[in-house]
């Protein structure tokens, strides 16, 4: 015995399934244009119209679903940037925060720019020092070696050893300072940055100087 099964119980469990959508089953007909800008209603509908937008349309004409066209390059890169645009603001919100939370005013971004750059700067000054031990260390054992050359006597391998030991160390220390003076450099433009920013975000300006040069041009004025 054969059993006869009708369509609308099948519909329903493809429907309970999650199978179909609600649209899918109402639908009968596509509605879109095609290449020509003809208006065409069809029950099936090619993948280039698909592109340019559609209306499924029930068997009654009715519209169910408004499918929109697929965006174009342009609108794409417009997207992108956009997206882009607001991850940047965002990223510069965050910023701004954490700079205000240091910083109320651009003055006490000021007083920090300062004693940061003299904290580095007694450093280099402290550098200098050994250096003018070194030097002075190096010229006395270059002036032995000196006179015991002139005297016909070898140079001991010590004394040579030593003489290259304070050169290297004079060497390496002069590296350290030019390298804390890039530091430096470095410090200033950082602060001279957040600085600028404060006092856009504030809406105040700083009042103390960001060089001495600058507070001697302000002091004679």
């Amino acid at each position: 015995m054969q059993h006869r099964f009708t369509k609308a119980p099948v519909l329903a469990v493809l429907l309970s399934a999650g199978l179909l959508s609600t649209a899918a089953v109402q639908a009968g007909m596509y509605r879109y244009t095609d290449e020509n800008g003809r208006l065409v209603i069809s029950n099936t509908i090619p993948q280039s119209a698909t592109k340019r937008g559609y209306e499924i349309i029930s068997n009654n004409g009715r519209v169910i679903e408004t499918i929109a066209p697929a965006p174009s390059a342009e609108e794409l890169a417009a997207r992108a940037a956009a997206e882009e645009r607001k991850k940047q603001q965002a990223a510069q919100l965050e910023k701004d925060r954490l700079l205000l939370k240091r910083f109320s005013h651009p003055d006490q971004a000021v007083r920090a720019m300062h004693r940061k750059v003299q904290e580095l700067e007694g450093l280099i000054a402290l550098k200098r020092g050994n250096i003018s031990v070194l030097t002075s260390q190096l010229d006395n054992e270059q002036r032995r070696a000196a006179e015991m050359e002139r005297a016909g006597q070898k140079v001991p391998d010590a004394t040579l050893k030593k003489i290259y030991r304070l050169e290297g160390q004079v060497r390496d220390i002069e590296r350290e300072i030019a390298a804390q003076r890039l530091e430096i450099d470095t410090v200033a433009k950082r602060f001279l940055s957040d600085i600028e920013r404060l006092e856009e975000i504030t809406g105040s300006e700083r009042t103390l100087p960001l060089t001495d040069a600058e507070a001697e041009t302000t002091s004679s004025e």
